[in-house]
C-alpha cells in the first residue's frame, strides 16, 4: 500500500537503529505526543531495537485520555435530560467520568447516547429528529476540530435549532509548554504529532523550540517514521541544537492546511482550558465564538448541570502517566485491578492510551521486568 508499505520495510528500520545506536554518547529522554505513536512504537517493538540510553516518555497524545471528568460530568447530565440524545465517538462511552460513572452505565439508566463516526452523523441525526435536542460531544485535538466546526456551520445553514455541541477540543502547543514548564519534567526532545501538524503546520512549534531550547520533531506514524524522528530528534541534542524539523513531509507543511485553519478561526476562539492529568492550561483549548453561542450546549443545558463533583481518591494513576513521570507497568493497579475489560482511568480505556498500548503488546514478564522493585 502507498506510504505504508515502503515505511514499514524490516532491514531499512534495522539500520536506522543501528545508525541512533551509533551516534548516542550519553542518555537521552524524548517523549511522542501522540497516543497512536505510542501503540506504534510498542506494536512494533522498536522500543526494543534502540540503544539503552534512549528512554521513551508517552505524553498526553489522546484526547479521550486528557478529556476532563468534569466535561464528562457534563455530559453525564445532559445525556439524562428528557428530549436529549447525546452523540459522541465509540471510544468515549467507556471513559469515566467522578465517582466511575460513564456514557455506558448513563445509557442504562434510560438515557439515549449513540456512538457516531462524525459530527456530520450528529446533524444529520438532529434533522432526522426535529423533535428532539441533539448534543454532540465534541473532542479531540486540532485534527478533529474542523470536522466540529463544519458540522454547527451546516446545522446553522440547515436551520437545526435542536443542535448543539459539548466543546471538549484541546491544543497541543500549550500542552507542550505546559509539560515543559513544569517541575517534575523529564522531556529532553519531542517527537511532534503529524497529523495535528498537517491541520495547523509547525510554526507554533518554532518559539516553543527555542524558549525551551528542546528540539521538536514533526513524525509520522509509520516505524520508519518514528525512527527517523527519534533519529533526528537525538542528532540535534547530540549536537546541543533545538529547532522544529519536519520528518513527515508527505503530509505536512510549515503553514498546514490554510482552509482548515481559517474554518477553525471562524467558528472557535482559543481558551484556558482543564486537560485530565495537567490541570487548567492557558490557552490549552477551543471554545465557541460568541457568534455561535447559540449552539453550546454547557449554556443551554446550564440548569441541569450540577457543580462539579470533587474525585475520590482512586488507584489509578492515568495523570501521571499522562505527563510522563510514570510508566504505565509502574501503576500498581496496572493489569490487575485495571485492564480494559475493567478499567479505572482513561488510559486505559481508550484505544490511544498509554495504558491499553502496553496492556495489548507487552507480555506479563515485560510488565513485571518494567515495574520498579518497589511495585512488585
Amino acid at each position: 500500500m502507498k506510504f505504508v508499505d515502503e515505511f514499514r520495510d524490516p532491514a531499512l528500520a534495522q539500520r536506522l537503529a543501528e545508525s541512533i545506536s551509533a551516534s548516542v554518547t550519553r542518555p537521552w529522554r524524548l517523549m511522542e505526543i501522540c497516543g497512536g505513536q505510542t501503540h506504534a512504537l510498542l506494536r512494533h517493538g522498536l522500543d526494543r531495537l534502540l540503544p539503552a540510553g534512549i528512554e521513551l516518555l508517552h505524553g498526553p497524545g489522546c484526547p479521550v485520555c486528557v478529556t476532563p471528568a468534569e466535561v464528562l460530568d457534563q455530559a453525564f447530565a445532559i445525556a439524562l435530560t428528557p428530549g436529549t440524545v447525546l452523540c459522541t465517538f465509540g471510544d468515549m462511552l467507556r471513559v469515566p467520568g467522578n465517582g466511575q460513572l460513564d456514557l455506558f452505565a448513563i445509557r442504562a439508566r434510560g438515557a439515549d447516547v449513540r456512538p457516531v463516526y462524525s459530527p456530520l452523523d450528529a446533524v444529520a441525526l438532529a434533522r432526522a429528529l426535529p423533535d428532539r435536542q441533539v448534543v454532540f460531544l465534541a473532542v479531540g485535538f486540532e485534527t478533529t476540530a474542523p470536522a466540529t466546526a463544519l458540522a454547527v456551520r451546516e446545522a446553522r445553514e440547515a436551520g437545526l435549532a435542536n443542535f448543539s455541541l459539548l466543546v471538549a477540543h484541546v491544543r497541543v502547543p500549550p500542552a507542550i509548554d505546559a509539560l515543559l514548564s513544569a517541575p517534575d519534567n523529564r522531556v529532553q526532545g519531542f517527537l511532534a504529532a503529524g497529523h495535528v501538524c498537517s491541520v495547523m503546520g509547525w510554526r507554533e512549534y518554532e518559539d516553543l523550540a527555542a524558549r525551551h531550547r528542546v528540539p521538536i520533531v514533526v513524525t509520522g506514524f509509520e516505524p520508519l517514521d518514528l525512527l527517523d524522528g527519534i533519529r533526528r530528534c537525538v542528532a540535534q541534542l547530540e549536537a546541543g541544537a533545538a529547532t522544529v524539523e519536519n520528518q513527515y513531509a508527505r503530509a505536512v507543511t510549515r503553514d498546514g492546511n490554510a482552509a482548515a485553519q481559517a474554518l477553525l478561526a471562524e467558528v472557535f476562539e482559543v481558551v484556558d482550558c482543564p486537560w485530565r492529568g495537567l490541570g487548567v492550561i492557558a490557552g490549552g483549548g477551543l471554545g465557541l465564538r460568541a457568534a455561535w453561542r447559540d449552539f453550546d450546549a454547557a449554556s443551554r443545558y446550564a440548569a441541569a448541570v450540577a457543580p462539579a463533583a470533587t474525585a475520590a481518591d482512586e488507584p489509578c494513576r492515568s495523570g501521571e502517566v499522562l505527563r510522563g513521570v510514570l510508566k504505565p507497568p509502574q501503576c500498581a493497579a496496572f493489569g490487575t485491578r485495571c485492564t480494559p475489560e475493567h478499567p479505572l482511568g482513561p488510559t486505559m480505556v481508550s484505544g490511544e492510551g498509554a495504558c491499553a498500548a502496553y496492556f495489548r503488546y507487552r507480555s506479563p514478564v515485560d510488565h513485571a521486568d518494567a515495574m520498579p522493585a518497589a511495585a512488585r
